[in-house]
């Protein structure tokens, strides 16, 4: 028995609530069962119970046993001392308050059903990855549906954060905190937390300011990458180098010390290099950015704007003085996706949200235009029978296994309480 089921069962009544007598036998009546916390203190605030003749206003407590109460050193904690009632599965001992009054206590195993026993317990079986695997396939539409949803925002709320964090930190500068982002996921996973030093420490005014030469953002890029420290003969890596120094003078910059960019394990097209050319070549071709993005909503013009390639030297070239056979280099149909994902819908919640506005239903309609997502978590849903048609689902079924399967919250889950209510 584990306190969290206790928590579902007291919270939704799932107990025979018309026959209670506490462990003295007095008759309880509950008028509210309380407002449930889940921060520290007692589980329940405020709920209104009558026991024997006496209505009490305060606070619940609920353990898998009475002697919880002194395990967790409640008896010393003041915070504890408006508890009118005990809930426990299994009563083994009495509780006092510190004036030494007794806590009426109600055992609960008495009045729940075996029915809604067996149910966890099925619920909570073995599992091979998790635990409802094999009951997804019994989930009605319209619980998924509205379950997806608030998934969906819960992982744009986690997302919105950091870029809350960003604004505050450039002084309420949305441009600024576009180019972090791109910058940020333009590095993907390997290269993501430098290509976000590397745009933290140029200020965004030069950016705005140099945008209008390509030559010189790929200067500020590869040179506070580090791109530029070594000595070659290659003449556009000259021309770059005496750029960065020109601008680092020009604007008073320093170059700080930042981890060296990685290019191992990567594919050639995922190298620093390019990925810092394409993202130049996006600041030259587009001012404003934050503007146009923001009021993008289709999925069509998001392309739009991305469609973006890499200085015509990259087109021959993956790293300085090692030439290759020419390819444009565009950014990918599956990288914008993950920009869209990654950027583009979180900033515009964050920026609806710091406005007061709602966009919900926008934002849903350009992602139920974005292909679903491939990796082993999408992969395993979909072996189970919860195959994702567009990457809305796919980001839901991602909140999902990595906020409630992974931390075996199936009682805070429409899903699992879904089985739990009809298994």
């Amino acid at each position: 028995m584990k306190e969290d089921f206790l928590h579902y069962l007291w919270k939704f009544k799932k107990f025979d609530a018309l026959n209670l007598k506490t462990c003295n036998q007095e008759e309880i009546t509950i008028s509210n069962v309380g407002q449930y916390l889940e921060l520290a203190g007692p589980d329940f605030f405020n709920a209104q119970i009558t026991i024997g003749n006496q209505k009490w206003a305060g606070n619940v407590e609920i353990h898998v046993k009475s002697s919880d109460w002194y395990v967790h050193h409640h008896e010393k904690d003041a915070g504890y001392e408006n508890v009118i009632l005990h809930v426990v599965w299994e009563h083994d001992s009495e509780i006092f308050r510190s004036n030494n009054t007794k806590i009426p206590v109600l055992e609960l195993k008495n009045y729940v059903s075996t029915d809604i026993l067996s149910n966890y317990q099925k619920l909570l079986s073995p599992k091979s990855w998790i635990f409802c695997e094999k009951q997804l396939k019994e989930i009605p539409n319209f619980v998924l549906i509205n379950w997806q949803e608030r998934l969906f925002f819960e992982r744009l709320e986690r997302k919105s954060k950091p870029i809350l964090d960003l604004l505050e930190s450039t002084n309420n500068d949305w441009e600024a905190v576009l180019f972090c982002l791109l910058a940020k996921n333009f590095g993907l996973n390997t290269n993501g937390g430098i290509f976000l030093k590397i745009a933290q420490s140029i200020p965004f005014s030069v950016i705005r300011k140099e945008c209008f030469e390509e030559e010189n953002l790929e200067a500020l890029l590869f040179g506070f990458a580090g791109l530029l420290d070594a000595d070659k003969e290659d003449r556009y890596f000259k021309d770059l180098k005496f750029r960065f120094f020109y601008l680092l003078h020009k604007y008073q910059m320093e170059k700080g010390c930042i981890e060296s960019v990685q290019f191992f394990k990567h594919r050639p097209d995922n190298f620093p290099t390019i990925r810092l050319s394409q993202l130049a070549n996006l600041y030259n071709k587009h001012q404003n950015l934050f503007s146009k993005i923001n009021d993008l909503n289709s999925v069509e013009a998001i392309y739009e704007v991305f469609s973006v390639s890499v200085a015509s030297y990259w087109e021959t070239h993956y790293q300085f003085d090692k030439e290759s056979p020419k390819k444009k280099k565009a950014l990918t149909k599956s990288f914008m996706d993950l920009i869209i994902l990654n950027t583009v819908i979180p900033l515009q919640f964050a920026f609806a949200k710091s406005q007061g506005k709602e966009i919900s239903e926008a934002l849903i309609a350009i992602l139920n235009d974005v292909e679903s997502e491939k990796n082993s978590i999408i992969d395993k849903f979909s072996s189970f029978g919860l195959k994702a048609k567009n990457a809305f689902e796919t980001q839901s079924l991602l909140q999902l296994k990595n906020e409630y399967c992974n931390k075996n919250k199936c009682l805070d889950c429409a899903i699992g309480m879904e089985l739990l209510k009809n298994n």
